[in-house]
Order: C-alpha cells, then sequence, then structure tokens
C-alpha cells in the first residue's frame, strides 16, 4: 500500500511545485541575477535623445551587479583617473521585479540626492542582452527624463 501510494506522492509534490504563479517572481529575478556592462545609454528628455553612453572620446566602462534582492553599480573611466575629468560613479540599493515590471530602490549614491528614491522601469531580457527602460523623476531635482540602457551579460 505503502509503494503505490509513493508515485502519486512524488506527482503531486512535482505538480504543485511547478504550479503556476509559485515562482514567477523568482524565475524572473533568477534571469537578472549576475552582472552585466553597459553598452548603450540614452537619454531623452523634453524630446531630445542623447546618447549619454559611450561618450565620443571617454574611454569609460559601467558594470550592473544583480543578487535575488539588490543591485548595485559603477562607472569609471579606462585611465585610473589620470585624465583631465575622471570618473567614478556607483550606486545601489534594492529592488522588485515581477515580469517585466521593474523599481529599483536607491540608498546609496555618490550622488546622495539621488538617494532614498524609487524608480520604476521595464526590464526584459534577451539571450544575454538585458535593457532597461523607463522615467527617472525626482521633482527636487527638476530631474524628469525617459532613459534607455542595454547591457550583455558578463561571463
Amino acid at each position: 500500500m505503502k509503494a503505490q501510494l509513493l508515485p502519486a506522492i512524488m506527482a503531486l509534490t512535482f505538480v504543485s511545485c511547478n504550479a503556476p504563479g509559485s515562482s514567477s517572481k523568482n524565475a524572473a529575478a533568477e534571469r537578472v541575477i549576475g552582472s552585466w556592462k553597459l553598452i548603450s545609454n540614452k537619454i531623452i528628455t523634453a524630446g531630445d535623445t542623447v546618447i549619454a553612453f559611450p561618450e565620443k572620446g571617454k574611454d569609460e566602462i559601467m558594470i550592473k551587479l544583480y543578487n535575488e534582492t539588490h543591485f548595485s553599480f559603477f562607472r569609471h573611466d579606462q585611465k585610473q583617473g589620470k585624465i583631465a575629468a575622471p570618473v567614478y560613479d556607483s550606486g545601489a540599493g534594492s529592488y522588485t521585479l515581477s515580469g517585466t515590471d521593474y523599481t529599483e530602490h536607491l540608498e546609496y549614491c555618490n550622488y546622495r540626492e539621488w538617494e532614498n528614491h524609487d524608480f520604476s522601469f521595464q526590464l526584459t531580457i534577451h539571450n544575454d542582452t538585458l535593457v532597461q527602460s523607463g522615467i527617472e523623476k525626482i521633482d527636487s531635482l527638476k530631474v524628469n527624463r525617459e532613459i534607455i540602457e542595454t547591457y550583455v551579460r558578463i561571463r
């Protein structure tokens, strides 16, 4: 009798573990976890588009990292700061991801006035490419712009 119940229990366990919606948030987060290198950043303000990355004539890199609950990023020049206008930006915080709806809560940033703000984006992943797009808005700084960032996964 016990031997006959074992396959039924195993099947029920398998089905319940794979029930629709039971792990959709985890599945979305699992796809984003890792290291990503920025290859393109467009900023659209009042209809004007600027290519913010890569900037012509600048040798910079930006990396974004994700774990299950948090993100971090850093951007710096590749000349170890030994240029006329050295670059170093960084930030980190928590995020939520449900399907393509992605929200960042920026907790730490070298631009301190950006800290403790939430930003809602759409995040899509296709193969090794991640695209994050949406509005960055901070009324107190008069920031209201659309961003479209494209990253490739670092293996």
